[in-house]
């Protein structure tokens, strides 16, 4: 039974491994550097503009999680969403997506948004991100922006669509 969860500071190593395990398969995440504890906790489990990051665990083991932070307005990036908007990241172990594990972080990731009075919610994914992009439409994010041609380290150019959610 999977069940989510509220993420902890001891939880750090298993996110990080998990996340890590994402990054070096490629293709579904914009992150391409690997994660320590200390950046998994300053990045996902408590950044600066958080409001809230869950895990979903299955007989103690963690097979995803899911982070939601508050936006800060940039007037120099014309991408930037209102500080009244959050940005939503959303990891699921190689091998367990399709069950249920992101409906169910989701759940608890948009209770708190509500009650955080969260305006909006963006997902920026990867173009090539064929399955993080089903996902996000699933949830019921429609897209409304897009950043094209964003370099890899590698150089290579991939457009990062942006997806929007109003609450």
């Amino acid at each position: 039974m999977i069940t989510i969860r509220p993420a902890i500071p001891s939880d750090a190593t298993a996110m990080a491994k998990l996340l890590n395990e994402i990054i070096k398969i490629g293709g579904t995440t914009a992150q391409q550097t690997l994660f320590d504890d200390a950046r998994m906790l300053s990045h996902y489990l408590a950044p600066p503009n958080n409001v809230a990051c869950h895990v979903a665990l299955e007989n103690g083991s963690l097979l995803g999680f899911q982070a939601l932070e508050w936006s800060k307005d940039d007037p120099a990036d014309p991408n930037a969403r209102p500080s009244d908007w959050a940005y939503i990241a959303s990891f699921v172990q190689d091998g367990h997506q399709g069950k249920g594990i992101g409906v169910k972080l989701f759940t608890a990731t948009l209770a708190i948004a509500k009650h955080q009075n969260v305006q909006a919610i963006d997902a920026t994914i990867r173009a090539d991100n064929v399955p993080g992009l089903a996902y996000y439409a699933k949830m019921g994010f429609r897209e409304d922006g897009r950043k094209r041609n964003v370099p890899l380290r590698d150089g290579t150019k991939i457009d990062r669509v942006q997806k929007a959610l109003y609450l």
